[in-house]
């Protein structure tokens, strides 16, 4: 029976590659997010210094895994098999949890998956065995204090990375203002060394501490000389920073690449564990195994993972290629990545989150709070800070998430406070405190307007949800996972992995549609907020207009279609699976809404008025549209899902022949808006007119028919709404084509 065993361990070694490019793909935003937001350097260059830093974390890291060997539960009371099940359950239960959460570009704790999936799988463990040896206690198998430590990070690190951020933000930004090329001085050399300190402090108390040449006699030279070393790195990084400022050097831009080097040799020196703890423990246990003589798989103890254990050169430098490799090619990190610079952009833009209640009372909550605070300082005093926050014409740059100063605020505050919280004994997770303090220093630089905030504030609730839900979800996940892989054996653990290795292969499959199929309203969406020239607006807001107004009209054409053939055929899937898409439509066209809105924003006052009227009518044509579709689909829904007698096949017939000629009438607009030929749509109108004459008609037959014995009275009723409704949708059709011939002089 070793083959399975062995098997088992060629398993976990496999998914661990897998485990190593999502963990990256999850991670890359904690390291990537100050460089690429404020485009300190072009992104090739920014990824080649963070892999840079990732190879060297992880190649000079010295291996030490012993979280995954004895760190959550005790192996000295689990037999061999019982051990490799637990690391089977919790590399499957990882990479799918991780994967899941890359895939809605939600950042989460690869330390918290791990901790709690071991937890999970443990526990389930620790139930069996406790029912067959009453002389265990849960407190003998499993160490809760590990899972306590990290419940206890979230809670701290989550306000004090958002309060730090933002004070040290609202600071720095009051003292540099948003114009970065004037009037630095001395003050720039002060910043650059403080800022450059703060990241050596960082790589000594966290980043390096796991590195192999930190022995343990380096270690207590620098912690029994720090004040000496952090005062003579001051000394010269200030020095330097102020040459460097003398001939023309971006130092700003040089403490983001830096921090990006840090942050990143921190990540893969300490989260390594996270990747490749778990197989390299159930090497050392199978290792253990195969060298005891005779040993029996549900007798052997696990006694000698109790002990640390060093992970050979070759498995370190394999690790490095693959993250660096991962790094440079993930498609999930870039989605990952755009969550955290959505959410701390200095620019109103495509929102991903929408309005809660929780988020509406706190920006209320916040506007009380600020009125307060004003009336206390004196009017002077808010004048003069006010000017510091304005962006004058030549620092504006909105190809740029914020700007170099934020961005080094943000690297620093992330490097201060992890080794603060290193050197305190308190386990702050890189995640959490990254990403918070990119929140804290974007409130703190007025990112969040008044038109945003309760959307920003949304995201980050999610987010921090998202945490929560990560601790739980793996926990019970994992539970599961190990208790199927011991009571069905063999073949459930292939099935299970299999399905792991399906839903990662389905994920990235859907990740590279979704990719393709990127909308070219998006597009041209992102090439508006990022121009300043207000006369190129108008002539791109128009195509913007024409291409997504055609491409919801190609929705709903096909909505109708499919609603009356899932009333006519009794497909009550294709029913539901309509009405969801329409939900989902409404929402849309409230964000298409609010994003022509913004872009109206950049271009002239007066032309923005004037052009908000044709705005309001064609987006109001659209809602009407759809409000008519789901009136058409909420009772054919309920009518197929009842049973109800079906509409004959005569109505049916004389339906579908008007439904034929509604369609092509709309795809005939949607053509005609994707060429911008407005005229030609003005010429649309009598045809919708003709085709609800000849709906009247069908309608006034209808209610002839209706007095006829073998008659459904329900059954018509629905088919003259039905008619009611199509009818409705072509004289809001007829409307919205004139009114997008309005909108012809919009670039003229």
């Amino acid at each position: 029976m070793d083959w399975i065993f062995l098997g088992m361990i060629i398993f976990l070694f496999g998914l661990a590659i897998f485990d190593l490019w999502v963990g990256v793909s999850n991670d890359a935003v904690n390291f990537l997010n100050g460089a690429v937001g404020a485009k300190a350097a072009k992104f090739k260059t920014v990824i080649a210094i963070a892999a840079a830093g990732v190879f060297f974390g992880c190649v000079l890291s010295d291996g030490m895994m012993d979280i995954a060997r004895h760190g959550i539960f005790t192996p000295a009371h689990f037999t061999f098999r019982e051990v490799m099940l637990i690391y089977m359950a919790v590399m499957v239960t990882d990479i799918v949890l991780l994967d899941t959460f890359n895939s809605f570009g939600m950042p989460t704790s690869t330390t918290v998956s791990l901790v709690f999936e071991m937890l999970g799988a443990a526990f389930a463990f620790t139930l069996i065995k406790l029912v067959g040896d009453g002389g265990l206690t849960f407190a003998e198998c499993i160490n809760s204090a590990k899972a306590l430590e990290v419940i206890m990070a979230i809670f701290f690190s989550v306000p004090i990375a958002f309060v730090f951020g933002a004070i040290v933000q609202y600071i720095s930004r009051i003292i540099f203002s948003f114009n970065l090329k004037k009037g630095l001085g001395l003050k720039i050399g002060l910043f650059g060394g403080i800022a450059i300190t703060s990241i050596v402090y960082f790589m000594l108390f966290k980043g390096l501490k796991h590195l192999s040449f930190m022995t343990a006699e380096v270690k207590d030279y620098i912690n029994e000389n720090v004040l000496l070393i952090l005062g003579g790195c001051f000394i010269v990084f200030t020095v330097l920073s102020q040459l460097l400022h003398l001939l023309k050097v971006n130092v700003f831009r040089v403490v983001v690449l830096v921090g990006t080097f840090a942050l990143a040799t921190a990540f893969a020196g300490n989260d390594l564990v996270n990747f490749l703890g778990v197989p390299l423990a159930g090497l050392s246990a199978y290792q253990d195994f195969s060298a005891t003589a005779g040993a029996n798989p549900d007798t052997h103890m696990m006694t000698s993972l109790m002990e640390s254990a060093s992970t050979p050169f070759i498995f370190l430098f394999s690790a490095g290629v693959i993250m660096v490799v991962a790094l440079a090619t993930s498609k999930k990190a870039h989605t990952v990545l755009k969550t955290s610079l959505d959410l701390s952009r200095k620019n109103e833009g495509d929102e991903m989150f929408g309005s809660s209640k929780a988020a509406r009372s706190l920006v209320r909550w916040g506007n009380s709070a600020g009125q307060t605070v004003t009336k206390i300082i004196p009017d002077s005093m808010l004048r003069a800070i006010d000017r510091r926050f304005v962006v004058p014409a030549e620092a504006q740059d909105n190809t740029v998430a914020y700007d170099l100063l934020r961005a080094s605020v943000n690297l620093v505050m992330a490097s201060l406070l992890i080794a603060l919280g290193t050197s305190l004994k308190l386990p702050l997770s890189t995640t959490f405190v990254t990403f918070m303090v990119a929140m804290g220093t974007s409130l703190a630089d007025r990112a969040w307007t008044r038109e945003s905030a309760v959307f920003r504030i949304t995201g980050v609730l999610t987010v921090i949800g998202g945490w929560f839900i990560t601790a739980g979800a793996a926990f019970a996940a994992c539970f599961v996972v190990a208790a199927l892989m011991y009571f069905g054996g063999t073949i459930v653990i292939v099935l299970l992995i299999a399905g792991c290795l399906y839903c990662l292969i389905s994920s990235s499959k859907k990740l590279a549609n979704k990719s393709q199929e990127m909308q070219e309203g998006d597009i041209l969406f992102q090439e508006i907020l990022q121009t300043n020239d207000q006369q190129a607006v108008l002539p791109m807001l128009q195509r913007h207009i024409g291409i997504c107004s055609a491409e919801l009209l190609v929705r709903y054409k096909s909505c109708l279609s499919d609603t009356t053939d899932g009333l006519f055929t009794e497909n009550l899937r294709t029913l539901r699976k309509t009405s969801h898409l329409l939900g989902l439509t409404k929402r849309e066209i409230k964000n298409l809404r609010r994003r022509e809105t913004i872009c109206l924003r950049r271009t002239e006052p007066t032309i923005a008025i004037r052009l908000s009227t044709d705005f309001h009518l064609v987006h109001n044509s659209l809602r009407q549209i759809l409000y008519g579709l789901l009136r058409l689909s909420e009772p054919a829904l309920d009518h197929v899902d009842n049973n109800f007698t079906p509409i004959s096949q005569k109505e049916r017939e004389r339906y579908l022949g008007l439904r034929l000629r509604t369609e092509e009438a709309m795809q005939q607009v949607a053509d005609n808006l994707r060429a911008l030929n407005f005229e030609g749509n003005d010429k649309m109108r009598p045809v919708f007119e003709t085709i609800r004459e000849d709906l009247r008609t069908f309608r006034h037959e209808v209610l002839v028919n209706m007095h006829a014995e073998e008659a459904n009275l329900s059954t018509l009723t629905l088919l003259l709404h039905v008619i009611q409704e199509t009818e409705q949708i072509c004289a809001e059709m007829a409307d919205f084509a004139h009114f997008t011939v309005r909108l012809e002089q919009m670039a003229k």
